[in-house]
């Protein structure tokens, strides 16, 4: 993402979720879009939010399930955007994946029934119920730098508990296949 940036905007509109460009066959767009940013702002806060859920959560899923929540989150969360949002024309950043990264990670976490955990999801989850009636939070506009497109929080969200949900019953199906039940 750093590099990206480096390089600047052309980097940035070439590599940004597109709709027009989507529709023509640039696919790879779902998921770079991700990895661009409005600025050195926008990207700092994306890096603080993804160093903090990794403080948080890291040690509670397997790298390689880290990568398929990314990837499922970035392809999720653009396929929902082109269906649900036809009048976004464009859209960069990381916050919709931070989203499924963050709900995974609590998930993931209530196996160890810690309070705190708990309130982290619920306190996530009236954030996405505030965006959907209010509109973004006061000031993360002005701190990204740009228009805050909420709906990609939420389908980051969603993504974020659809893959839990089927780690979970992939766990349960190996459990009994080891015990025999």
């Amino acid at each position: 993402m750093t590099v990206i940036a480096l390089i600047g905007s052309e980097a940035t509109e070439w590599l940004r979720y597109d709709r027009n460009a989507l529709q023509t066959g640039e696919l790879w767009r779902g998921i770079t879009g991700h990895l661009t940013h409005l600025g050195w702002s926008h990207l700092a806060m994306n890096l603080a939010g993804l160093a903090l859920i990794w403080a948080i959560f890291g040690n509670h899923i397997s790298a390689r399930r880290w990568l398929v929540i990314l990837f499922v989150g970035a392809v999720g969360t653009s396929a929902l955007l082109y269906l649900l949002n036809p009048q976004l024309r464009w859209y960069v950043g990381l916050s919709g994946i931070l989203h499924t990264l963050f709900i995974a990670g609590c998930v993931a976490d209530l196996k160890y029934h810690r309070w705190d955990n708990r309130i982290l999801l619920v306190l996530v989850l009236v954030k996405l119920l505030y965006e959907q009636i209010w509109g973004p939070m006061p000031g993360s506009e002005s701190t990204a730098g740009g228009k805050v497109i909420v709906d990609a929080h939420l389908y980051g969200a969603v993504f974020g508990f659809l893959t839990m949900g089927f780690y979970a019953l992939i766990d349960r199906r190996k459990q009994k296949l080891s015990t025999g039940r």
